[in-house]
């Protein structure tokens, strides 16, 4: 018997057989897999592009508007746009947003500047229109009030930040407080309808 086995030989197993070679249809199936993927891949950096675009925005409407505002009205009466209800009055904050926390310059620049490496960080994995739209407002605000933290007196990241709307019976304020705020907003409506960053929809 051992023989004849010997003679004929035994069949071989489909596994034995397939040992060390690719099966013929794994390749149609990366290709099938790399076209799912391709569509998720440009949306991706679609979605990272609108946030550095409103980043960019936010940040270059904060910029102008302070360099204006330094140019124009700093040391001049403030201007009355609502009457005593809404006025433009240049000062110079040295605190977090809305005048907050003046002691503290140079750990708000800080925070500012970690917040900005998160948000380049979750950038990476960013599938969301609306978390795009969000990230963008906090990073141009943050980078709008870091400017000031660097370049501006006292001294580098002691800066002081210029404020310019001042509605009654409030802190004055300025667009990049503004994009802050708004983008703090969106994310907290985000984060109740259950939306994550990379476009999954999630429900508690």
């Amino acid at each position: 018997m051992a023989e004849a086995e010997r003679i004929i030989g035994t069949p071989e197993t489909p596994d034995a057989a397939g040992e060390g070679q690719e099966r013929p249809d794994a390749e149609p199936e990366r290709e099938q897999q790399e076209q799912k993927q391709a569509p998720e891949r440009t949306r991706g950096k679609r979605r990272v592009a609108v946030l550095f675009a409103v980043a960019l925005f936010a940040y270059l409407l904060d910029l102008g508007s302070k360099m204006l505002v330094v140019a124009k009205l700093e040391h001049h009466e403030p201007i009355e746009i609502i009457g005593d209800w809404l006025r433009f009055a240049a000062i110079r904050n040295a605190g977090a947003a809305f005048g907050f926390g003046e002691a503290f310059t140079i750990i708000f620049t800080v925070i500012a500047a970690a917040v900005i490496v998160v948000i380049a960080r979750l950038a990476r994995k960013l599938h969301s229109l609306p978390w795009a739209i969000a990230l963008g407002l906090l990073l141009g605000g943050a980078l709008g009030n870091l400017t000031d933290r660097i370049f501006r007196a006292p001294g580098v990241f002691e800066g002081a930040v210029v404020d310019f709307i001042a509605p009654k019976h409030f802190a004055v304020f300025n667009l990049a407080d503004s994009a802050i705020v708004c983008g703090g907003i969106l994310i907290v409506i985000l984060s109740f309808r259950g939306l994550d960053p990379d476009g999954t929809v999630h429900k508690d």
